[in-house]
């Protein structure tokens, strides 16, 4: 379900890296989406693959968050 303000994985380069990166099924932190995937606001980039139907789960472990999309089954 994508809204008005969210971009569609089809056309959208930014969300296309975040979703290549994840689609490993690994957890990956801010970080490490920042410097592989060439993004910032992270925590923007997830919500709008969620829109698009990405499951993507995240936990925090203190001042980090880390992000694993989970696979098709």
């Amino acid at each position: 379900m994508t809204t008005a303000h969210t971009a569609k994985l089809s056309t959208s380069s930014r969300l296309k890296r975040v979703d290549k990166l994840l689609s490993d099924g690994r957890e990956y932190s801010t970080r490490e989406i920042i410097a592989h995937a060439d993004v910032c606001a992270v925590n923007s980039v997830i919500t709008e693959l969620r829109h698009n139907g990405r499951n993507i789960t995240c936990r925090r472990e203190g001042q980090h968050w880390y992000y694993t999309m989970e696979q098709a089954k």
